[in-house]
């Protein structure tokens, strides 16, 4: 999904479970800006812990587990929006 405000194009991620498991650690808040690659949360299945990451850069929005909890695979777990390059070119920080 995405939004345009003041030349700027938003676009929503979400962030899905790869796999049913259990919710271990939650390493990403609401607010909190993050890089693509950066770790968000845990999830254990199958005695393995698996790293799920940010998509994209961006501000985390939402975050719709918490620890401990158990998941489906496609469920949705956060939310990231993300500006991407609009009119007025790149945004702070980029090059």
């Amino acid at each position: 999904m995405q939004d345009e405000r003041d030349g700027i194009v938003f676009a929503i991620s979400e962030v899905k479970a790869p796999m049913t498991g259990e919710v271990g650690s939650i390493h990403a808040q609401v607010g909190m800006k993050v890089r693509g690659g950066d770790i968000l949360m845990t999830l254990e299945a199958m005695k393995m812990e698996n790293l799920i990451r940010a998509p994209r850069s961006g501000v985390v929005i939402e975050i719709l587990t918490t620890e401990g909890a158990m998941v489906h695979a496609g469920e949705i777990l956060a939310v990231l929006d993300e500006a991407l390059r609009g009119a007025q070119g790149p945004l702070e920080g980029e090059q």
